[in-house]
């Protein structure tokens, strides 16, 4: 007795009636983006609680900025007096917007001026060490350089930017 094997039988199907028609690919294509669109636009708000906002701190630093061009003005508008501002103390400073509670200052403050091709800038109040801020600029001409510059060390021609920094 010799045992046959059972004979299979193979089906080919033609290329041309396969399953998969360009419809079926694409809606697969289109909910693929999709997909990939809402991960996109949902990972932003994963990270976000755990970055600083400075929100609060530039609308401080826009109010600063505007009290100092008109606080330090030399009588033209947005031409401030150098001198006069050098010579603001923190206190001064702090009169401007700054909360404290009494003996303890809770915000900091950087004022800078710097002129159009970077190569000078003059500043008072904290030392910016790039930590994350609130910034507010204003673009000003400056006038009466104080003790220790020439007219040549902060070279405002044709305009200099005030930046104000709060942390």
């Amino acid at each position: 007795m010799t045992r046959r094997r059972p004979r299979t039988v193979s089906v080919s199907i033609p290329r041309d009636s396969r399953g998969q028609t360009t419809q079926d690919f694409a809606v697969g294509i289109g909910v693929f983006l999709l997909a990939v669109a809402f991960v996109f636009s949902f990972v932003p708000s994963l990270i976000t609680p755990f970055s600083a906002s400075t929100a609060p701190e530039s609308a401080q630093a826009d109010r600063i900025a505007g009290e100092i061009v008109t606080e330090y003005s030399s009588g033209e508008p947005n031409d401030l007096d150098l001198a006069a501002l050098e010579d603001a103390d923190s206190d001064d400073l702090e009169k401007l917007g700054l909360r404290n509670t009494g003996s303890v200052r809770i915000d900091r403050i950087n004022v800078t001026i710097v002129n159009a091709t970077r190569d000078s800038q003059f500043g008072v109040g904290d030392e910016y060490r790039g930590q994350s801020a609130g910034s507010a600029t204003r673009i000003v001409s400056v006038t009466n350089p104080p003790a220790g510059y020439d007219e040549d060390d902060i070279n405002c021609d044709p305009a200099c930017r005030l930046v104000v920094r709060v942390w």
